[in-house]
């Protein structure tokens, strides 16, 4: 048995004893946490994502935010699924992801699948960041080497999910520094903030843009989105983040954003004049780099670590154990 399979098997004992005198533990995250305690984890998940986004593609966005959702409060934990309790705030019930975030049946769909194979052995928390690679992947984005070893926390912070995650109508300043806060600079933003290639958003979040006759907006681009979204009611009615090519993951969210059509307020400010015009326009050139820069700000992203030490694997991913 090698190093490596060594700490795989005694970590658990290893952690339980800390727990007793109240030492933190964390894992130390791996490409092959699971080889021995379930080598078919990623693959079982891979093909159970892959079912849900052949279902219905736009889940690809929704489970590629799903996972930013999740990384940006209390790291990258899986307490975004919690349900409310008597003790759990709910995240779901946050402002930034009430009625908007998707994807937890999926989530919870591939947690059945492993847990039929390897029970009690594969976090909610690595699941959500294994089905934000394989969304992009499934969509024609780039993959990435993902570290697994995650645990599941047993707490949710409402308030931390209304505070922490940036907010569509976010200034470039404000940006750079919700970002900054969690690890990640300034063109890791912006990579990230590619993934609106993908995905739709709902009127109200973008109402106020279209109707503003702001010099920041395409006349042409303001009208026909209008269409969608009436200055009274449709609040919920949707709208492609890109126009071109909503479904494929591309680097025509940065043109669009060069021609003064991006939907959201939060991506325009990206190329308004402010320092990050530079890399919209380097990214508008050349997919290429964009899309290893979206990769390798995924990983980082996806390492932010979880501020609960001690987590749990949970058997469901909605409850406590």
């Amino acid at each position: 048995m090698n190093s490596f399979n060594s700490f795989n098997t005694l970590f658990p004992i290893i952690c339980l004893l800390l727990f007793v005198f109240h030492v933190p533990c964390e894992a130390q995250l791996s490409s092959t946490f699971y080889d021995r305690a379930c080598p078919n984890a990623s693959a079982i998940i891979r093909t159970s994502i892959l079912r849900a986004i052949s279902r219905e593609r736009r889940m690809a966005a929704s489970l590629i935010r799903l996972h930013f959702h999740d990384c940006f409060v209390q790291g990258c934990d899986a307490s975004i699924l919690l349900d409310q309790t008597d003790t759990i705030q709910s995240e779901k019930t946050a402002f930034p992801n009430v009625n908007s975030v998707r994807g937890y049946d999926v989530i919870e769909a591939a947690k059945r699948e492993v847990e039929r194979v390897c029970p009690g052995v594969v976090s909610c928390a690595d699941i959500v960041t294994l089905a934000a690679r394989d969304a992009s992947v499934a969509v024609g984005g780039p993959s990435w080497n993902v570290r697994l070893g995650r645990r599941d926390s047993t707490t949710a912070s409402r308030s931390q999910a209304n505070t922490d995650l940036p907010s569509p109508s976010a200034g470039l300043d404000a940006l750079i520094s919700a970002f900054v806060n969690k690890g990640l600079s300034a063109r890791d933003m912006v990579a990230l903030s590619g993934a609106h290639t993908l995905g739709q958003a709902q009127c109200f979040l973008f109402r106020g843009r279209i109707y503003s006759n702001g010099t920041d907006i395409d006349a042409g681009f303001a009208s026909t989105r209008r269409r969608q979204c009436p200055q009274n009611g449709g609040d919920g009615n949707l709208a492609a983040l890109d126009l071109v090519t909503p479904n494929s993951f591309d680097n025509n969210y940065f043109k669009n954003l060069m021609q003064r059509k991006g939907l959201l307020q939060s991506d325009q400010v990206l190329f308004s004049g402010g320092s990050t015009d530079s890399i919209v326009s380097e990214y508008s050139r050349n997919p290429r780099i964009f899309a290893s820069d979206f990769a390798n700000a995924m990983i980082k992203m996806g390492e932010i670590p979880a501020a609960q030490q001690n987590g749990i694997v949970r058997r469901v991913c909605s409850a406590i154990n």
